[in-house]
Formats: structure tokens, sequence, C-alpha cells
């Protein structure tokens, strides 16, 4: 394994373990609002790593507003008893990137459950085509339309218009411009595989954003594809 991968992998579990201790306290709770309990992860965050660096907004999105993709700044919503929210957040620990989303529901409603399962397993699975075909001809277009086919397989649509992007070392290259062959996108034909200017490997995101445009709920699940 190289130091970038390293490093990303390391980034990812203090991500994670953030993550994990918002759920351990109990911080999601109706009432609250996005902007709220965005606040109180960011001093979470503080007091778990001393971090206070984001590469991007931080994002808390609950109710209608989950069906909004990243570039999107809706209004404040507060969270409701039986309500489905996620978090899109891209921390930065010793100048390395994450980014990791996850989706949560308040209450028992079925079809939100349904969602918020449904972006992980379909993650994970996109996943595993990524690894059984990364070494192919899979260009950032080809894994954008599997990722919008995974979406109508479990009975959803697609609420983005990408899927991925590049990321590592802080200011990560996406920074440097907004091109779509830094994004896993329906116009992007450069191989995955593809080394970067320098000619070192490059590491992707996978983000699935899986909405039902008629009940007004998404769900968001994203990490490190490598």
């Amino acid at each position: 394994m190289n130091s970038a991968i390293k490093n990303l992998h390391i980034a990812e579990q203090k991500a994670e373990k953030l993550f994990d201790e918002i759920q351990q306290r109990a911080m999601i709770k109706a009432g609250l609002s996005e902007k709220e309990l965005n606040l109180q992860i960011f001093d979470l965050a503080y007091e778990l790593f001393g971090i206070k660096k984001y590469w991007h907004k931080r994002i808390v999105r609950s109710g209608e507003n989950t069906l909004l993709p990243y570039a999107e700044n809706p209004r404040d919503l507060i969270l409701q008893e039986d309500d489905i929210l996620f978090f899109d957040f891209g921390p930065v620990f010793d100048e390395w990137e994450a980014d990791f989303g996850r989706t949560y529901v308040l209450g028992n409603h079925p079809a939100k459950q349904k969602l918020a399962n449904d972006v992980a397993i379909a993650w994970a699975e996109g996943k595993a085509f990524y690894e059984a075909n990364k070494n192919s001809n899979l260009t950032g277009a080809d894994f954008y339309q599997y990722t919008k086919a995974l979406a109508t397989k479990y009975g959803w649509e697609y609420g983005n218009e990408h899927c991925g992007h590049l990321i590592g070392n802080f200011p990560h290259e996406q920074i440097v411009g907004e091109e779509i062959i830094h994004y896993l996108h329906p116009e992007n034909n450069t191989l995955m595989s593809a080394l970067d200017k320098n000619g070192n490997e490059r590491f992707w995101i996978y983000e699935i954003h899986f909405i039902d445009k008629t009940l007004a709920i998404g769900g968001f699940y994203e990490q490190l594809l490598s």
C-alpha cells in the first residue's frame, strides 16, 4: 500500500469514528435544526481530533432537502419525529482529506428505512463492480451509468449529475477547477485507472444518492472507493 492511499484510509477511519460517536452520543434528535446539528458535529470533531478544517461545505440535510445534490443551498429545516436525513462531511486530517456520507432515519417509516438500507447496499455493489472492472477500460462515464442503473434496480431515481470525484492531499486536484475529468460524470470518458498529470495513481470517492420525488426523500452514502 503506497503512502497516499494509506493516509487517505487513516483520514477516512477518523471520519468514520466521528460518525460513530455522533450515534453513540444520540446527537440526532427531532427538534434540532440542520444548522444546529451541523455546528454540534463541528464541535465534536474539534473535541475528538482538534480539527476545524473541511475541504468542502459541511452538509446536514433532512426531509425534502435530502432530494438535493451537493451544489444546492436549501433553507434550514427542523428535524422531525419521523424523518430521514444525511450527512456529507469532508474533514481534513493532517492535510489529508476524507469525504464521508451516511443516511439516518428517525422513526420506523418503511420507505425511509428501505432507502437508508438501499444506499449502503448499492454502494457496496458499486464498489464490487469497480474492483472487478478497474483494470479494464472502465471510464467515469461508464461507472456513472452503472450507478444510475443501480438506482432503478432498487426502485429509486439517481439524484445527482455525478457519482463521485477525486480525493487526495489537501487541496486535492478537484480544487484547481471543476473540470468533468475530476468527476464520475456521464461525460467523463477518461479511464478511471488513468494516472494524474504527474504520473501518480488517482483515488476516487464514490457517492450514492437515491431519491423519490413523490415521497420527497433522498438517501446518501459516500466514502473512499480504493
